[in-house]
C-alpha cells in the first residue's frame, strides 16, 4: 500500500513526496460510553492503519486527496469555523490546521484499510494522521495526548459532531492502553503489556451490516441523557456523582431525566467499576476474569445504555442478530459485545483459537464473506514512518 500510495502521489501532484505517515484505527476493550463522562477506558490500537504520503507545496493551501473522495482543498488564511462544512474532510483539515498554528501548505495523498463504519474509527484514525503530519510540519512539536485532544476538538467544534476522546487517544498512543478522564485536561494514560494471542483467544470485529448513517441524533442522546442525570445533582458529568448518591436519590432522577437516562447511568456507573476490574484481571493475568467482565459488559450495553437497537427499529435489527450468532457460535467460551458507538457497525469477540475458524465461517454465513475481521494490537500510534531526503 505505501509505495501505491506514493506513485498516486507522484501522478496527482507531480513530485515525489516527503513523506510517510500513518496512524492506526482502535478498538475499545472495556469502557462503552464512559469516555464522555470523564470516565475510565480500555482501548487498544490495531493492525489497520490510515497513511498518508505528503510534501508541503510552498504555498499557504492544504489539498488532501483521500481514496474514493474528491480532491479536498482549504486555504489556511482562513481557519474558523464554518458551520457549512460541518461533517466535511474539509471541516477537519482546518481545524487541525488551527489547532497546530500551521502555516505551511502541503500536499496529501490518503489511504486507508480502517474501513469507515467498521467501529474501528477510521474518523479518529484520520485525525491523528493529520495531527501528526500538522505537528511534524508546523513545528508545534504535539505529544501523542496533545494530538488526541486536538482530534476531538476539532471533531467536537469544527465537524459539529459530539464525540469523547477515547477514539483518538487510543490512535494517537498505541498499544494497549487503560485511560481516565477525570481530568480532562490531563487524563492519565497507562500502557498495558498484553498479548491477547498468548491467552489461547484471537480478537476479532464483525461487521454486522447496519450503517451509521441518521444516527446522529441517537449517539447523541446518550451523553445528553447522562449529562441530564448529573444535572439532578448539580454536576455537569456521571463521573461527579457517587453512585450511592444516585440510588438514594433514584426516584428523583427517573422523575427528571426519565427511566432511560436513569439505565444509561446506571450502565456507566457499573462500567467504570468494570474498567477498573478489566484492568486488574489483565495485570493478574487472570484472562477468565477478563472474559467474564466482557460479557458482563455487553449485557449491560445491551440492556442498560441501550445502544444495540435504535430506537424503533423491528425489522432492522442487525447488530442484535449478530451479538446473538455469535454467542451460539461461542457455546459459553470466549466474549462477546457491542463494539464503540454501538446502534450500527460492530461488534468485538474474543474467541478461543481452537474455535476460530469455525467462528469465521459461521458468522460470514450469515453477515457475509469478509465481515469477520482477524486482528492484532498495534503498539505504536500515529507515527512518521518514512523521510525522504532532500
Amino acid at each position: 500500500m505505501y509505495e501505491a500510495l506514493k506513485e498516486k502521489f507522484f501522478e496527482t501532484f507531480g513530485r515525489q513526496a516527503q513523506y510517510l505517515f500513518s496512524a492506526p484505527g482502535r478498538t475499545e476493550i472495556g469502557g462503552n460510553h464512559t469516555d464522555h463522562q470523564l470516565g475510565r477506558v480500555l482501548a487498544g490500537a490495531v493492525s489497520l492503519e490510515t497513511v498518508a504520503a505528503v510534501a508541503e507545496n510552498g504555498g499557504n493551501v492544504v489539498r488532501v486527496l483521500s481514496e474514493g473522495y474528491p480532491l479536498c482543498e482549504i486555504d489556511l488564511d482562513d481557519l474558523s469555523i464554518r458551520p457549512e462544512e460541518f461533517g466535511t474532510t474539509a471541516a477537519l483539515i482546518r481545524g487541525v490546521a488551527a489547532g497546530t498554528g500551521l502555516r505551511k501548505g502541503f500536499d496529501a495523498c490518503v489511504s486507508s484499510t480502517v474501513l469507515p463504519g467498521s467501529g474501528l474509527s477510521s474518523s479518529a484514525a484520520f485525525e491523528v494522521l493529520l495531527g501528526t503530519v500538522a505537528s511534524h510540519l508546523s513545528g508545534a512539536g504535539l505529544n501523542a495526548v496533545e494530538i488526541a485532544q486536538l482530534g476531538q476538538r476539532v471533531e467536537n467544534e469544527y465537524f459539529g459532531k459530539p464525540c469523547g476522546l477515547m477514539d483518538q487517544m487510543a490512535s494517537s498512543v498505541g498499544g494497549v492502553i487503560t485511560i481516565d478522564f477525570a481530568d480532562p485536561g490531563r487524563p492519565l494514560v497507562e500502557p498495558l503489556d498484553f498479548d491477547f494471542a498468548a491467552c489461547g483467544h484471537a480478537l476479532c470485529i464483525v461487521d454486522s451490516g447496519a450503517d451509521h448513517a441518521d444516527l446522529t441524533d441517537e449517539y447523541a442522546a446518550i451523553p445528553r441523557e447522562m449529562k441530564a442525570v448529573a444535572a439532578v445533582f448539580g454536576k455537569q458529568v456521571l463521573r461527579q456523582v457517587e453512585a450511592t448518591d444516585f440510588y438514594a436519590r433514584l426516584p428523583e432522577v427517573r422523575e427528571a431525566a426519565g427511566d432511560r437516562a436513569a439505565l444509561r447511568a446506571m450502565h456507566f456507573f457499573d462500567e467504570n467499576r468494570r474498567v477498573g476490574e478489566q484492568v486488574a484481571a489483565l495485570r493478574a493475568g487472570d484472562f477468565e476474569r477478563f472474559l467474564a467482565l466482557v460479557n458482563e459488559s455487553g449485557n449491560s450495553s445491551w440492556l442498560y445504555l441501550q445502544n444495540v437497537t435504535p430506537t424503533g427499529a423491528t425489522q432492522h435489527q442487525e447488530l442484535a442478530a449478530a451479538l446473538a450468532l455469535a454467542r451460539h457460535l461461542l457455546a459459553g467460551r470466549g466474549a462477546c459485545r457491542v463494539h464503540g458507538g454501538g446502534f450500527a457497525g460492530t461488534i468485538q469477540a474474543f474467541v478461543p483459537l481452537d474455535l476460530l475458524e469455525r467462528f469465521r465461517r459461521g458468522m460470514e454465513a450469515v453477515l457475509g464473506e469478509g465481515s469477520c475481521h482477524v486482528l492484532s494490537i498495534r503498539p505504536e500510534g500515529g507515527i512518521l514512518l518514512e523521510e525522504v531526503e532532500a
